[in-house]
């Protein structure tokens, strides 16, 4: 798989110069590209590349913020009117002109994160701000939550994640995300699916240090309308994988005491790198009622320590009839990928139903 970082190589750089050069006539090309492709370019990670870039513009921009900005503007509207496509990460270091040097110039940073944000995503650029200035940020946030365009209005939920994934953490709102849930009302039931993602994704972020108060506004949003439920139920993604029983209730998963696991069998306890680990087992419902259940299996991984860490799959989520018997197989990949690396030696594998987890069994990965 092609790391991501590599989205930025000579011909990325040679397109967006052509872009620089319509806004700044007297650019510098080859002075540019000699500062970005340095020696030590092939090592820098995916957003140390972002940083570089920054900063090998700045070089030719004037140390005058409000001009320098003007500029960077200039720059996104260039991209716009040449049809380049927004939205996506690799124009995130536009953003970064505004996270470096205007901190100290709110209003004039604050204009030019909602109209880049329009064109590329500025949530990590905003989180200083929420740092520095955390009550006139979050009252701008909710502003921007009532914004016509659609990526302002993601912008005003996405940029206070308080646990947004790569991005710095903000300490307060993990703390007390009270400020932040003004704005998702706001934001709940937008005409946007994009939009209500992100809500979902800040609650379940939420979630993670807050849980009572998700679960309270998952009570008071829950069958309002099609659309909120599938927030909701996205925004619990996590209480539902840890089994809380307050969230598994308000889905309607019951006790599973009828419930069992039997014919457990792993098709090979020895896997190597790159290969499926594959198993099965045979589910019966005892009851005469059906019973809804949300059925996963856990993986506990290898870690470098020697320790095992748990992740949770799902399955599925469906009625099962009652006195009826099913047997379930799957696979797990345990191929190499960016996000995760595995580790030789023991790992575990159980079964969770409604959040109960059942007999944990051994396989190992090895050379």
């Amino acid at each position: 798989m092609e790391p991501l970082k590599n989205v930025y190589n000579k011909e990325f750089i040679n397109t967006f110069c052509v872009t620089i050069q319509q806004v700044i006539p007297k650019f510098d090309k080859t002075l540019f590209l000699n500062t970005i492709f340095d020696v030590d370019w092939k090592s820098k990670e995916l957003k140390q590349r972002m940083r570089h870039i920054t900063l090998a513009l700045k070089k030719q921009l004037p140390n005058d913020y409000k001009s320098m900005i003007s500029i960077i503007l200039e720059i996104g509207q260039q991209l716009e009117k040449n049809n380049v496509k927004g939205q996506s990460f690799e124009w995130m270091f536009l953003p970064e002109f505004v996270e470096l040097y205007g901190l100290g110039d709110f209003k004039t940073s604050i204009k030019a994160l909602e109209t880049l944000t329009q064109f590329t995503s500025c949530e990590f650029a905003v989180r200083p701000f929420i740092v520095k200035y955390p009550i006139k940020m979050m009252e701008q946030m909710l502003l921007w939550s009532m914004h016509e365009n659609k990526h302002v209005r993601r912008f005003a939920s996405e940029g206070c994640r308080p646990r947004l994934p790569w991005a710095m953490a903000l300490p307060a709102l993990k703390k007390d995300p009270k400020s932040i849930f003004p704005v998702l009302e706001n934001l709940k039931n937008d005409e946007s699916e994009y939009v209500r993602r992100s809500v979902a994704n800040n609650l379940n972020d939420i979630a993670k240090d807050n849980p009572e108060m998700v679960i309270k506004i998952a009570k008071k949003w829950i069958g309002n309308t099609l659309k909120t439920d599938k927030l909701v139920k996205h925004a619990c993604r996590t209480l539902l994988k840890q089994g809380n029983p307050k969230i598994m209730i308000l889905f309607g998963f019951g006790s599973v005491k009828n419930i069992t696991i039997s014919e457990f069998k792993i098709q090979n306890k020895n896997i190597k790198s790159g290969d499926y680990f594959s198993f099965s087992f045979l589910l019966a419902n005892l009851s005469k009622l059906s019973i809804k259940l949300r059925l996963e299996y856990a993986i506990y991984y290898q870690k470098a320590n020697g320790s095992l860490t748990k992740r949770v799959y799902k399955i599925s989520e469906k009625e099962y009839a009652g006195k009826s018997k099913i047997i379930v197989e799957r696979k797990q990949s345990f191929k190499p990928i960016s996000t995760r690396k595995f580790h030789f030696g023991l790992h575990q594998i159980a079964i969770v139903i409604n959040g109960v987890e059942f007999d944990t069994h051994d396989f190992y990965l090895v050379n």
